[in-house]
């Protein structure tokens, strides 16, 4: 007869009674073909009900410990090759989890948002407002290009903002432009040569290397990629970020934008990626047209995202594709779900079509601008001044400092880092060898002016 300390159990008494039938099974103490307590004898001789002991049997039935035959009862089935796996109570997997980057006093390279500038109350009240008049629509799968509300709203910002004329279902959305660039790879294919620009982003670079591309690298003037470099690489795809690059800052003169469209349209199977980073920030003059706009035999592929505008952490980018890829796009990667929630994609929609987004824009567009000011104004007070040289662009979050010194940039890093501040330098963002040195990226979209104040005098200790 089975006989347990129920005194142990922790919880409901069936899972109590199913898991010590279950341990005996796999010690051996039950054997196969062995037949069990029928449900009245167990209960009756352990004072319990025998709807508990059904519960029990019944667990053990459907993970196949145990079987019934009809009129005669219970038996362990045959479990050939079932070892009981010993668990213990803190279990140590030696799972390599990435550690927390290093965390410094001062960050002159930090690109973060500020938290305290999102509109969290207009984006509550929003949301409040679609779970309240679209809980039906909430609750339905979107297609495989996001939702028509949120195309039909991008598109209408990319005409007034950009001077595009885009139809909405020519916009895919999907969470992160990491993704989005999986999925052009998918489309395009990734036997094609891939070119990036040389300084660069180094993601784009690790995310094309998971889908086995190995990039090629162009070199940058002060106008942009160089059509030379370009040629040279032999690529079929261009990926570049014309209006803003980073790190650079650099913005594609018109010159060498038709001839980055010159090189597209030479041979059939090129494209152009056009990455436009940082693009709403463009603090003097109007925004540059995009090479999507000047484009006129369907060579571009324009990219944007909302991490900057808005948040890194809300997850929404989208890619306007031409008109024979989009049909291919529905044509072979319609499978896929949109990777949005239809939560956040009918709140933002609802967000640009109210003027929510371009009033924001516009208040984040005067704050940078006066955080711009102030981060210049620290620097040319502090004593880096007497060796920095200020590299501005008119657009975006971040600029440029040259400093004259003959020191290595390796070794400056590590001596701020030991003080606490950590910066970055441009000549980390080169894929090849280059004699850019000296030159140190400053980004202000969330700086604490003061602290930057103090921390470009430790630079300067640093070099004396």
């Amino acid at each position: 007869m089975l006989t347990y300390n129920f005194a142990k159990a922790q919880g409901p008494l069936y899972e109590y009674i199913y898991q010590c039938i279950k341990e005996d099974i796999l010690d051996g103490n039950l054997r196969q073909g062995e037949k069990l307590p029928s449900k009245r004898t167990f209960a009756k001789n352990n004072g319990i009900s025998t709807i508990t002991i059904q519960n029990a049997y019944d667990q053990l039935i459907s993970e196949g410990y145990i079987y019934t035959i009809p009129q005669k009862g219970y038996y362990v089935a045959k479990l050939e090759g079932m070892k009981k796996v010993q668990r213990e109570s803190s279990l140590s997997l030696n799972i390599n989890i990435p550690e927390k980057r290093h965390s410094y006093a001062t960050d002159l390279s930090d690109n973060k948002m500020n938290p305290e500038l999102f509109p969290f109350s207009i984006w509550a009240k929003v949301l409040r407002s679609i779970i309240s008049d679209k809980s039906g629509e909430l609750m339905e799968a979107s297609p495989a290009g996001g939702i028509r509300e949120l195309r039909a709203a991008i598109a209408e910002h990319l005409k007034s903002f950009r001077g595009m004329l885009v139809d909405p279902d020519q916009i895919v959305i999907g969470a992160g432009t990491e993704y989005l660039y999986g999925l052009l790879v998918q489309l395009l294919g990734n036997e094609r040569q891939y070119c990036v620009e040389n300084p660069g982003y180094r993601k784009i670079v690790q995310v094309y290397r998971q889908y086995h591309i190995s990039c090629k690298y162009a070199d940058m003037d002060e106008m942009g990629m160089t059509f030379e470099g370009l040629s040279a690489t032999g690529a079929d795809i261009a990926h570049i970020s014309p209006n803003h690059h980073f790190p650079t800052g650099i913005t594609m003169s018109a010159g060498r934008r038709y001839e980055i469209l010159a090189w597209a349209n030479e041979r059939e199977g090129r494209y152009i990626i056009e990455d436009d980073y940082d693009s709403e920030f463009r603090l003097n003059g109007r925004p540059i047209p995009t090479l999507f706009s000047m484009d006129a035999c369907e060579k571009v592929i324009y990219m944007n995202t909302f991490s900057k505008s808005l948040t890194p952490t809300i997850r929404i980018s989208y890619m306007v594709l031409p008109v024979h890829l989009i049909n291919r796009f529905y044509r072979e990667l319609s499978f896929y779900a949109c990777t949005v929630s239809n939560f956040e994609q009918y709140t933002l929609a609802a967000f640009i079509r109210q003027g929510y987004f371009e009033k924001h824009i516009n208040r984040m567009r005067l704050y940078y601008s006066r955080q711009r000011k102030k981060m210049f104004e620290a620097i040319r007070k502090s004593k880096l001044n007497e060796v920095c040289e200020i590299i501005e662009n008119d657009s975006g979050l971040h600029f440029l400092i040259r400093i004259r010194t003959e020191k290595p940039d390796g070794e400056i890093l590590h001596a701020l880092s030991g003080k606490g501040i950590r910066v970055n330098a441009l000549s980390e963002y080169f894929f090849t060898p280059s004699g850019t040195k000296h030159c140190f990226i400053i980004n202000y979209s969330n700086a604490d002016i003061e602290k930057a104040g103090e921390a470009f005098d430790v630079f300067y200790e640093v070099l004396d």
